[in-house]
C-alpha cells in the first residue's frame, strides 16, 4: 500500500487547485522573509496589517501570561473590589493584601488587557472585559479550572503523543473519563466536576432555551444533565414542563437532592446508570445532550445517541448543544481549546456540525437542523428529529 500512498500523494492537483496552491506557496514564502516583514512593516499601506499580525502573533505567545493576570484578579475578588467604584493605588493594594509595587504591576497588566481601567486621580476601575466577571461564579469557576488544564499541557508535545508520564489531571477530574465502570464512581469522585458544571451551566442554559422555548413540550429528560442546573432553568421557563434526568448514580443523588431543595422535587424524576450500558428512561417527548456529546470518542457517542433515539417517542425530538468544531468565526474554542482539553482528559473530540449531523443520521434520527444561538462561542444547537428505528440504523 505505501508505494500506492507515495504515488496518489505525488499526482498533480487539479488546475484551479494547483494555482491556488502556487499563490499560497508564495505567500508562506514571503511572510517568512525577514527582508519582506521589514518592508512591509515600513510601507504605509501594508503596516497595520503588519503591526496586527505581529500583535496576534505575540498574543499566542504571551496568552499564558495574560490568563495568569485573569486568574490572579478572580483569587483576589479584584472585579469585585473595582465594582464598588473606581479607587486609588493605596486603597486596592491593602484590598488585595499586596506591596503597592505589586498591586501596581497587576492592575496595569489589567488595564492592558481591557480587564481594568485607568480612572481621574490616578484612580483604578473596571475595564469592558473586567465588567462581565462581577459575581459571575461560572466564569470565575472555569477560570479557577484551568489550573489543571495547564499542568497537563505543561508538555503539549508528550500530551499529543500520549505520554505515560505526563501529568493527568483532568482525567482524574473527570472521574468517568477513565474508569472502565463509571457507574462505580463514589460521591467523592464526582463532586468536583459536578459543582463546576452546575456553576458553569448558566453560560449555556440562556442560549438555548432563547434558542428553543420548552414551553410546547410536556416532559424534558436531561442525558447526563449533572446536578440539574439545566432543568431548574427549564422549569422557570416553562412552568408546567414535567423533568426528568439521568446521570451516574452518585451525580444523580447531588441532582435529587438539588432539585428538591429548590422546590422542584415533585416535578422532576431522577434515575441513575450508566448512558452507555443501561437503558435511558422513557417518557419524555423531548431530550437534551448538553455538554455530553464531545466528551465520548465516536464509538462510545454514537451508543450515546442510540439510546436517545430509543427512549424518545416518534413524536419526540432531540436538542444537542455543545461548542462545535468550525464554526464560522468561533474556530479556537472548537478547534483549539476543544481540541486539546479533550485530549487532555482523555477521551472525546470536538465535531463539526456536519461530522455530529452524520452522526445523528446513523444513530436514526431525522429532520436535522441546527438552530441559530446568540453566542455561538458558547454553545451551538442541533435539533433532530426520530427517523428511521434504531434496528434499522444497526
Amino acid at each position: 500500500m505505501q508505494p500506492l500512498d507515495i504515488a496518489e500523494a505525488a499526482r498533480p492537483p487539479p488546475h484551479g487547485v494547483a494555482w491556488r496552491e502556487r499563490w499560497l506557496a508564495q505567500r508562506d514564502a514571503l511572510l517568512a522573509s525577514p527582508r519582506f516583514r521589514r518592508w512591509a512593516a515600513a510601507f504605509p499601506f501594508t503596516r497595520r496589517t503588519a503591526q496586527r499580525r505581529a500583535r496576534a502573533l505575540f498574543d499566542l505567545v504571551a496568552g499564558f501570561v495574560y490568563s495568569q493576570v485573569l486568574l490572579a484578579c478572580v483569587r483576589l475578588r479584584a472585579f469585585d473590589v473595582l465594582a464598588e467604584g473606581p479607587q486609588d493605588l493605596r486603597a486596592l493594594a491593602l484590598r488585595f493584601d499586596l506591596t503597592e509595587d505589586a498591586a501596581e504591576r497587576l492592575l496595569d497588566a489589567a488595564v492592558s488587557l481591557g480587564l481594568a481601567e485607568r480612572r481621574s486621580g490616578g484612580r483604578y476601575g473596571l475595564g469592558p472585559l473586567g465588567a462581565p466577571m462581577v459575581g459571575n461564579r461560572a466564569l470565575a469557576a472555569m477560570v479557577e479550572h484551568h489550573a489543571a488544564l495547564y499542568a497537563d499541557l505543561s508538555d503539549p508535545v508528550a500530551l499529543l503523543r500520549g505520554d505515560d508520564n505526563r501529568p493527568a489531571r483532568l482525567s482524574r477530574y473527570w472521574a468517568y473519563a477513565a474508569a472502565s465502570t463509571p457507574g462505580a464512581a463514589r460521591a467523592a469522585d464526582v463532586a468536583d466536576y459536578s459543582t463546576l458544571m452546575a456553576a458553569s451551566q448558566p453560560l449555556v442554559a440562556e442560549q438555548i432555551l432563547d434558542a428553543y422555548p420548552l414551553a410546547r413540550h410536556r416532559c424534558l429528560l436531561d442525558v447526563g444533565g449533572g446536578e440539574g442546573a439545566f432543568l431548574a432553568q427549564a422549569a422557570l421557563r416553562a412552568p408546567r414542563l414535567r423533568l426528568m434526568l439521568f446521570d451516574l448514580p452518585a451525580v444523580a443523588a447531588r441532582a435529587r437532592a438539588r432539585l428538591a431543595a429548590q422546590g422542584l422535587g415533585e416535578r422532576s424524576v431522577v434515575a441513575g446508570g450508566d448512558f452507555l450500558a443501561d437503558p435511558l428512561p422513557t417518557g419524555a417527548d423531548i431530550a437534551t445532550l448538553i455538554r455530553v456529546v464531545h466528551d465520548h470518542d465516536d464509538a462510545q457517542a454514537l451508543m450515546l445517541l442510540k439510546a436517545v433515539r430509543a427512549a424518545l417517542p416518534s413524536h419526540g425530538c432531540l436538542l444537542l448543544a455543545e461548542p462545535m468544531a468550525g464554526t464560522r468565526g468561533q474556530e479556537p474554542m472548537g478547534d483549539a481549546y476543544f481540541g486539546f482539553y479533550l485530549l487532555a482528559m482523555g477521551q472525546g473530540r470536538p465535531r463539526t456540525a456536519a461530522r455530529l449531523t452524520q452522526m445523528l443520521e446513523a444513530a436514526g434520527f431525522a429532520r436535522i437542523r441546527i438552530l441559530p444561538t446568540r453566542m455561538p462561542l458558547q454553545t451551538s444547537l442541533i435539533l433532530a428529529h426520530p427517523g428511521v428505528s434504531v434496528a434499522q440504523a444497526d
